[in-house]
């Protein structure tokens, strides 16, 4: 009796499947990455080349890079629709004052603290308004959007300044492997924000804040500072972006990145973060962004136009926030 009890016990304790993605988030996002390269492996020739992996990486790094912004936004219970719009527009803002004779490394510090001052009003409007980040952003992706193309006269820009273009420069590890500079940015980017998010009060004080904001004030955690320095490191974050964009193709264009922002949230959902926030991770949002990279090379390869692409992406998105509904009510 005693026995039988115990093994029921034993049955009740152990987790669900909800509780267990819960727990694990970045779980999924590793096995749909996983059956990605598979199928693609198995459908083309050339995907598996070192080449083309390498080229899946440098494709994923300015939305990789702009959804480790959106991460730490929707860790907040928030949401950024503006990202990709405030990338362009820094990358304009680079490439206007290297034409107009600014040096390469001031005109990338002008870019970045441009996308801070957007992060800066952004945040302010957010919490000391009391505006839905969703129409703050939505509001500003329109203006911002609008801006670029004036600022640029509707014209893409080249890029010659070599510091501009410095992070798209190609290295070979143990003699055959290619990265960029790009890739390694990007890499201890992540590892900083990862330790950041996770070893340091601030990191804590982001989860709690997008757990119960009240029960976070209620213990003595300033919310709305912290949500106002979460959309100023979001703004530094996208501004490295409109560096990453530059390294990767050296051209400003006021009409490039123009689902940046989705294919960001789509990188963050699909690593396991919670719109709802609170939850999420830096190792998930990094496998979401390869997904999304994975997903777009391997359909490419395989002779799919860019809009069925497009429709993929926004079919991820959507079962990516079914999934998280999902395991939260199976929690419950």
């Amino acid at each position: 009796m005693t026995t039988t009890t115990s093994a029921t016990r034993k049955a009740d304790e152990r987790p669900s499947i909800g509780e267990f993605f819960l727990r694990a988030p970045a779980v999924g996002p590793a096995l749909a990455l996983l059956v990605a390269i598979v199928v693609f492996s198995l459908s083309t020739d050339t995907f598996l080349d070192l080449d083309n992996l390498s080229l899946v990486v440098q494709q994923s790094l300015v939305v990789g890079t702009l959804a480790l912004g959106q991460t730490l936004i929707i860790l907040t219970a928030g949401i950024d629709l503006a990202n990709a719009a405030a990338m362009v527009l820094a990358t304009l803002i680079m490439a206007k004052l290297v034409v107009g004779g600014v040096s390469g490394i001031w005109a990338l510090l002008l870019g970045i603290v441009a996308t801070v001052v957007i992060g800066m009003v952004t945040g302010s409007l957010v919490t000391r308004i009391k505006l839905p980040p969703f129409i703050v952003t939505l509001g500003l992706l329109t203006v911002l959007t609008a801006a670029a193309k004036l600022f640029a006269s509707g014209q893409a820009v080249p890029v010659a300044d070599e510091l501009l273009k410095w992070l798209g420069t190609r290295r070979y590890l143990f003699g055959g492997i290619p990265i960029t500079y790009g890739m390694t940015l990007a890499l201890l980017m992540y590892l900083g924000l990862w330790y950041a998010l996770t070893r340091t009060p601030w990191g804590k004080h982001v989860y709690a804040v997008g757990n119960a904001p009240e029960s976070a004030r209620l213990s003595g955690i300033k919310v709305n500072r912290t949500i106002l320095s979460v959309y100023i490191v979001a703004g530094v974050i996208v501004g490295i972006a409109a560096w990453q964009a530059l390294g990767r193709v050296p051209n400003a264009d006021p009409n490039a990145f123009q689902l940046g922002n989705l294919d960001s949230i789509t990188a963050v959902v699909l690593g396991g973060a919670s719109l709802f926030g609170g939850r999420g991770s830096v190792l998930g949002t990094m496998m979401g962004a390869l997904v999304v990279a994975v997903l777009r090379s391997g359909l490419t390869q395989l002779g799919v136009d860019a809009l069925y692409q497009d429709v993929a992406t926004g079919a991820l998105l959507i079962g990516a926030v079914c999934v998280d509904r999902f395991a939260r009510r199976r929690q419950s």
